[in-house]
C-alpha cells in the first residue's frame, strides 16, 4: 500500500483558505473531496472574501449562494406571468447582456433538460416554456407550446448552472467584462446528481477548463461530496498540474484537516470506513451512518465486480439479517446535519457489520482524525 502523507490541520477557515491560494500559485486545479456538513461552502465564500480584503476581487464561484442571485415572482393574483427575476447588482452578470450568451446557454442546457428560456433585460427577468403533448380524443396527439412555466427547482438549478458554463467560456475566452477573474470557485454545481448526468456535468466542465489557453491564468478549486463527479473529474484532469485532497472538519473541535490523496484516487471511500470506525470507537453512532455503510459497501461490490452490495456480506453467518437491516435502516432521510443517535440494538448490529466486513477486506485506514501537523502561522 502507498505510505500514508502527513495530515494538515487548520484551526480558522483563514488558514485553510491561504494554503489553497498558495496551492494555486503552482498548480492550475485543487480538487477537494468532502461529506455534506463539512463547511464548503463557507470555504468557498472565505476564498472569495480573501481576494476582496486585498483589495480587488478576483474569484467567479458557484456554489449554494449562486442560486440566491435568482428568485421567483409567483404572479400570484392572476397565476400567469411567472417569472425569474435576476439580480442585476451582482458582477456575476457582467457580460450577460452585451455578450448575448443565450446560444451558449441553451447549447448546455438542452443537453440535461427540455424547456426553453427567454431573457428580458429591461426588467431583468427570464421567462421559461415548454412543449407538452396534447392528447386529443379520436384525432392524433399534438404538441402545444406553453409559455410562463414555473420549472421545478431541479430544473432551475440545472438552469443556473448552464448559465455558470457559459460565463465561463467566455471569461477563458478573455472576455473584457470578465477579466477581474483569476480563480474559479465551483462547489458541488449540481445537488442529488444521478450518475448518469453526474458524469456528463463533469465531462462538460473539465472540457471548458482543460481545453483553453487561459488554464494556467485563471486557475480553478472544484469542491464535491458526490464521488462519481469527484473522480470523473479527477480522471479527467489527470494530465493537468493538480493537487487531490479529502476535506474532513472535526465537528467537535471545528478543526479542519486536509489529507493528499494523490496517490490514492478513491482514497475518500476508505476515509468513510475511517469515520465509521471512529463512531464505533466512540459509540457516538448516529441513524446516518447506516447509509454511510451501505455506500461503501455498494463501492467495493462495484470494484470486485458485482452491482449488489450482499457480494461483501456473502457466506457471513448472519448474512441475510445484515442485508435486511442496511436495506431498511440505510433508506431513510438521516441528515447529518441534525445527527439522531441510534438505539442500542442498532449500534450493536452496526458495530458487527462493519466488523464483519472490516475482517474480510483489509483496508489500511486513515488516522484522518489525529491533528498530526498544524500548520504554522495558520491557526
Amino acid at each position: 500500500m502507498a505510505t500514508q502523507k502527513k495530515l494538515h490541520t487548520y484551526k480558522t477557515l483563514k488558514g485553510l483558505v491561504t494554503r489553497l491560494r498558495d496551492d494555486l500559485n503552482n498548480k492550475d486545479f485543487v480538487l477537494l473531496y468532502a461529506y455534506n456538513g463539512t463547511g464548503k461552502t463557507r470555504i468557498s465564500m472565505e476564498f472569495k472574501e480573501k481576494g476582496k480584503r486585498k483589495g480587488n476581487r478576483d474569484t467567479l464561484y458557484f456554489n449554494a449562494f449562486t442560486e440566491d442571485l435568482f428568485h421567483w415572482n409567483n404572479d400570484l393574483e392572476n397565476d400567469t406571468e411567472r417569472h425569474l427575476i435576476i439580480n442585476q447588482e451582482s458582477k456575476f452578470f457582467d457580460g450577460l447582456k452585451e455578450l448575448e450568451l443565450e446560444d451558449r446557454i441553451f447549447n448546455y442546457l438542452q443537453r440535461y433538460s427540455d424547456f426553453e428560456f427567454n431573457i428580458d433585460y429591461d426588467d431583468w427577468k427570464i421567462t421559461f416554456s415548454k412543449n407538452v403533448i396534447k392528447r386529443v380524443r379520436g384525432g392524433d396527439d399534438r404538441t402545444e407550446r406553453v409559455d410562463n412555466i414555473k420549472i421545478s427547482r431541479g430544473e432551475e438549478n440545472t438552469f443556473i448552472w448552464c448559465i455558470f458554463l457559459a460565463i465561463c467560456e467566455v471569461t477563458l475566452d478573455d472576455s473584457e467584462s470578465y477579466n477581474w477573474v483569476k480563480y474559479f470557485y465551483i462547489d458541488d454545481p449540481i445537488s442529488s446528481l444521478d450518475d448518469n448526468r453526474a458524469i456528463a456535468i463533469a465531462s462538460d466542465l473539465a472540457k471548458i477548463l482543460k481545453n483553453t489557453k487561459n488554464t494556467k491564468r485563471i486557475k480553478t478549486i472544484i469542491s464535491s461530496h458526490h464521488g462519481l463527479f469527484f473522480n470523473v473529474m479527477v480522471n479527467e484532469l489527470k494530465q493537468h498540474s493538480h493537487k487531490k485532497y479529502f476535506l474532513h472538519r472535526d465537528k467537535e473541535s471545528d478543526i479542519y484537516t486536509l489529507q493528499a490523496t494523490d496517490e490514492t484516487p478513491f482514497f475518500h471511500h476508505v476515509a468513510t470506513l475511517s469515520e465509521l470506525q471512529q463512531a464505533v470507537q466512540s459509540n457516538k453512532i448516529y441513524t446516518h451512518h447506516f447509509n454511510m455503510l451501505r455506500s461503501v459497501l455498494e463501492k467495493t461490490a462495484t470494484f470486485f465486480g458485482s452491482d449488489d452490495f450482499s457480494f461483501c456480506i456473502h457466506g457471513i453467518e448472519d448474512e441475510a439479517l445484515y442485508a435486511r437491516a442496511l436495506n431498511l435502516l440505510s433508506h431513510g432521510k438521516h441528515s447529518v446535519y441534525e445527527p439522531r443517535e441510534m438505539v442500542e440494538d442498532n449500534k450493536e448490529l452496526f458495530k458487527e457489520i462493519l466488523s464483519n466486513f472490516r475482517s474480510a477486506y483489509k483496508f489500511d485506514l486513515p488516522n484522518i482524525f489525529a491533528e498530526q501537523t498544524t500548520q504554522e502561522g495558520q491557526s
